[in-house]
């Protein structure tokens, strides 16, 4: 049976100075479990938004239908622009125009299943990458079945946009995890990854505002506790100091309140 699948989007704006709360879109068919809440202002309907032709590679299990909804155009125009045959058949690290595109939004799908117990975030321990990138690694050096994580938080390198949320094969099939063997983690636990080396830098103000905001949208979905909100490292029997000793935990927990 196939879940009824939930969107909700999220406009990232760039952080000048200081970090901040990004408001969110409400999306209509949320449930009201779910906690709704508004935007007055998004990519769709932004007065004077610019928009501009961009080059997307296309991510791990993303579509056109994915991609149409995160530049905010009708899935008819990649087609057409791309001369796309089969648009249901994206390769991936394929490069595609997308015309009149508005600034790139996150689309997090949220489905019904009751195996989330925790949320484990992680550090990728490298200066650049993207879910594209991590999932060759896990691939051809882990021999993983792919991207291992159910969330990548970009940083801005490797053609992302810094805050950037991609979704991950796992996550859209509702499959376990690769991230935490620790406690059995990897069968209970979502993973969110956020791209950098957190013990030789910072967390960019957007990667904090988007991360605040996906976990928020996860536990109050899922009925997570913030006791079951962890770092790698924090998770028993893990031998890591992951995501980093420079991860402002202060101000991620005080920001979950």
């Amino acid at each position: 049976m196939k879940n009824k699948i939930i969107l909700i989007t999220l406009f990232l704006t760039l952080c000048l100075s200081g970090c901040r709360t990004v408001p969110i879109r409400d999306v209509s068919g949320m449930p009201d479990s779910a906690g709704p809440q508004t935007m007055p202002e998004s990519a769709g309907t932004a007065p004077n938004i610019f928009r501009q032709d961009v080059v997307h590679e296309v991510g791990p299990g993303e579509t056109v239908w994915r991609i149409s909804k995160m530049y905010d155009i009708p899935m008819e125009d990649i087609v057409r622009v791309n001369n796309l045959s089969d648009a249901a058949q994206l390769e991936k690290g394929q490069r595609l125009i997308i015309p009149n595109a508005a600034p790139m939004r996150s689309i997090i799908p949220l489905y019904p299943n009751d195996m989330w117990k925790y949320i484990i975030i992680h550090h990728s321990a490298t200066d650049m990458g993207n879910a594209l990138s991590f999932d060759y690694m896990h691939s051809h050096k882990r021999l993983w079945k792919g991207l291992g994580y159910h969330f990548v938080i970009d940083n801005g390198t490797g053609e992302t946009t810094d805050g950037h949320i991609e979704v991950s094969p796992r996550w859209l099939h509702q499959e376990y995890g690769a991230h935490c063997k620790a406690d059995g983690m990897n069968y209970k636990a979502i993973g969110i990854c956020l791209v950098g080396n957190f013990n030789d830098e910072k967390v960019s103000c957007a990667q904090m505002d988007s991360l605040v905001y996906l976990v928020g949208i996860l536990k109050k979905y899922y009925n997570i506790p913030d006791s079951h909100i962890l770092g790698h490292g924090q998770v028993d029997g893990a031998k890591t100091d992951c995501p980093g000793k420079n991860f402002p935990w202060l101000e991620f927990r005080s920001r979950q309140q």
